[in-house]
This record gives structure tokens, C-alpha cells and sequence, in this order.
């Protein structure tokens, strides 16, 4: 009979923990959310955090979204400080903050041009966004280099720039000594952007410095970390089809297609052209409008005035 009754109040008490474990949940993530407001600074951010923002995202301490452009900043934050692991919450005043969180994990286009604002050594080459009903969201991020990869390619670019970058001259000289000598040392890599050849890392950085060949995420990611190394304000574009260098020198934001200043001829010669060498957007779009029509409103700081 004790049997019998004791039997009885644990499936009671199941029965409760049952019908209450969302409310129990909930009060848990409330509970977890208070915590992070009271803590909401990134203080792990690595060596390759970038400190300034744009139009686009901006980095944030605040990580309960009350809007699609705080979530946006959050996701940004996150990978801007070189996190492979980050969990906000939803708030229950923003009513369609799980719905905000879904479109984005789902729009590669967007996530990819979040990716383009940040550090190449922060870049993801996939990320996963987890989440649940009661408004817990994590974002698991796989980063595009290896710690060896960024060992290599440091070392190669610390040789590269006690020769190219001269102190006191121009950034605009010094970009261009850097942009000469990644085309004259590296080709196309047409069999990995034709056939998905992968014998040559080459988009990524690694190929055009250390092997020789680069297709344009190799190219742009290159040049990009030169220009981390001057000190000058640059991102990533990207169009459908391309992507190249949007770079702020002379107090303007400018192009710079190191790809297109490297084409590929039937005899494979090697050319070296400049018609691509930080120019403006009227100016890059009267050249071509195939491969860079880019959005204007994700990349807006080049937008002509």
C-alpha cells in the first residue's frame, strides 16, 4: 500500500514538473537574460576585432534585441570578436524576435554580408544558428582559417610588408606597391573557379600568398590583410557572382579589384592592369556591370553623393 502511494505523489509531481516545465523554463531563461543584461560587455574579444563600425552593422554591448538591426548587430558582435560560440535572448517585449533570429539564420546572402565586414581571421566559412520557443539563441561559428593557416600567412605578410610598406610615404603608393606585387606573384586560379579544382587553397589568402594562385575571395582577402597592417578602413564586397576590396583612403571610400586587375588571357600572360586600382563607383560601373552590382544599401558608404 506505501508502495502504491508513493507511486502516486511521484507521478503527481511528474505530472506538475510536466505542466509547469515551460513556465519553469522560462522563469530559468528570465532569470539567465537579467544576468546578461546586468553583464552585457564581449570581453574575450581577440587580437583581430575591429574597433570602428558601419552603416551596415555596428558592434554592441547590449545583447537584448529590441529590433531587426540589433540582431543584426548582435550576429555581427559576435563574429566581429572572434567568438566561435555566442547565446543571447530574446526578450518577451520583442514579439518577433524568434521570427527576426529565423529569417536571418536562413538568408545566406545577408549572413554572408555580415561576414564581409569583419577581420578575414574572424570570417566564418559556415555558421549555425540554434533556438528555441522560450527565445534562447545560440550561433555556432566555423571559422574560415586555421590557427596554422594565420601562422603562415602572418609570417609571410610581416616579410612582405618590411618590403612593401614604406613609412611616410602615401597609402595610396604603399597599397599599390602591395596590389602590384600580390598580381605579379600569383595567376588565376581558373581550374578551382571553373572545374571545383581544390589542389590550391586559393580562396583564401593562403593561395595567392604562399602558393601562388587566387581566385577573388584569395585576392580580397590578400589585400585585406595588408590593409590591416597600414591601418586603413576597408571591407569586403560582394556581388552574385564576385567579390573585391572597398577600401577608405584620401578621406573617401573607394574600389579595389585586385581580380580584374589580373585577368585571364587565352595565352596566359601574366598582366598587370590598374583599371580596377581604387576608383569610385561611377567609375567602376562605367567599366563594368556584370559582375560588381553590388547593393547599395548593405554596402552604402560607397554610394556616390
Amino acid at each position: 500500500m506505501k508502495k502504491l502511494i508513493l507511486l502516486a505523489i511521484t507521478l503527481i509531481i511528474i505530472g506538475v514538473l510536466f505542466l509547469y516545465q515551460q513556465d519553469l523554463q522560462k522563469a530559468y531563461y528570465s532569470v539567465l537574460r537579467s544576468f546578461q543584461d546586468d553583464t552585457s560587455t564581449l570581453e574575450n574579444k581577440n587580437e583581430y576585432y575591429r574597433d570602428y563600425d558601419f552603416n551596415y552593422v555596428q558592434t554592441t554591448d547590449d545583447f537584448s534585441p529590441d529590433s531587426k538591426q540589433d540582431i543584426l548587430n548582435i550576429f555581427y558582435t559576435a563574429i566581429n570578436s572572434g567568438m566561435e560560440n555566442f547565446t543571447f535572448y530574446c526578450p518577451d517585449t520583442y514579439s518577433d524576435c524568434l521570427n527576426e533570429v529565423e529569417s536571418l539564420a536562413n538568408n545566406q546572402e545577408m549572413l554572408s554580408d555580415i561576414n564581409n565586414f569583419v577581420h578575414p581571421y574572424n570570417g566564418f566559412y559556415h555558421i549555425e544558428t540554434q533556438y528555441d520557443s522560450l527565445g534562447k539563441v545560440q550561433i555556432h561559428i566555423q571559422k574560415s582559417y586555421s590557427d596554422e593557416q594565420i601562422r603562415e600567412i602572418n609570417n609571410k605578410v610581416d616579410e612582405l610588408a618590411g618590403q612593401l610598406i614604406i613609412p611616410g610615404d602615401t597609402d595610396t603608393n604603399n597599397i599599390l606597391r602591395i596590389h602590384d606585387y600580390i598580381i605579379n606573384n600569383s595567376v588565376y586560379d581558373s581550374a578551382r573557379s571553373d572545374y571545383g579544382d581544390t589542389t590550391y587553397q586559393s580562396d583564401i589568402a593562403y593561395g595567392p600568398l604562399l602558393q601562388g594562385y587566387g581566385i577573388c575571395g584569395g585576392y580580397t582577402d590578400a589585400m585585406q590583410l595588408f590593409l590591416e597592417k597600414l591601418g586603413i578602413k576597408n571591407y569586403k564586397v560582394s556581388s552574385e557572382e564576385h567579390v573585391w576590396n572597398a577600401v577608405f583612403v584620401n578621406n573617401q571610400w573607394l574600389h579595389l579589384d585586385l581580380t580584374w586587375d589580373d585577368p585571364v588571357t587565352s595565352t596566359k600572360e601574366n598582366i598587370l592592369d590598374h583599371n580596377f586600382f581604387l576608383i569610385s563607383t561611377n567609375n567602376l560601373l562605367a567599366i563594368e556591370q556584370t559582375e560588381h552590382q553590388f547593393n547599395m544599401d548593405v554596402y552604402s558608404e560607397l554610394k556616390e553623393a
